[in-house]
C-alpha cells in the first residue's frame, strides 16, 4: 500500500494486526491474549526506564512478564502488551525503504520474542524469515 500521508495510529495498527498472522509459528502458536497497542511516541517515563534520550530512538516495547521469568502458578495482573510507536516507525521507514509492513512485524516479531526470552541472535533469525 503507497500512502501519500503519513499513515495515522489506526492504519498501523491494522497492519500489526495483520502482521501478528505473519509471524513464524513458532512465536504465533504461543501468544494468545497479547494486546497490541500503537502510539504516538514512548513517554518520558518509558525513555527514561530504557535509557534512551530521545524518543525516535525506540519503535516498539513488549510489556509484561517473559515467559523465563514465570512461575507455573503464575496469573499476570495485566496482559502482555505490545506498544508499537507510531512516530519512530516512520522515521525508521522513511530512513531506511523498508516496505512498512515488513518493518512493523520486525518490530512485532522482537519485542514477542523478548515474551519468550529469546537471544538477539534467535531474534535477527526470526525476524528473516517469511
Amino acid at each position: 500500500m503507497r500512502y501519500t500521508t503519513p499513515p495515522a495510529i489506526d492504519d498501523l495498527l491494522e497492519m500489526a494486526e495483520r502482521a501478528l498472522g505473519a509471524i513464524p509459528s513458532e512465536l504465533r502458536e504461543n501468544v494468545r491474549g497479547l494486546a497490541i497497542l500503537v502510539e504516538e511516541v514512548p513517554d518520558d517515563d518509558t525513555l527514561e526506564e530504557m535509557g534512551l534520550e530521545h524518543p525516535w530512538e525506540l519503535t516498539g516495547l513488549y510489556r509484561g512478564t517473559p515467559l523465563t521469568e514465570r512461575s507455573f502458578g503464575d496469573v499476570p495482573a495485566q496482559p502482555d502488551t505490545v506498544l508499537l510507536y507510531r512516530e519512530p516507525i516512520l522515521v525508521e521507514w522513511v530512513e531506511t525503504g523498508e516496505d512498512l509492513f515488513r518493518l512493523i512485524r520486525n518490530v512485532l516479531i522482537h519485542e514477542i520474542a523478548h515474551h519468550f526470552g529469546f537471544s538477539d541472535a534467535e531474534i535477527t533469525r526470526l525476524e528473516g524469515e517469511g
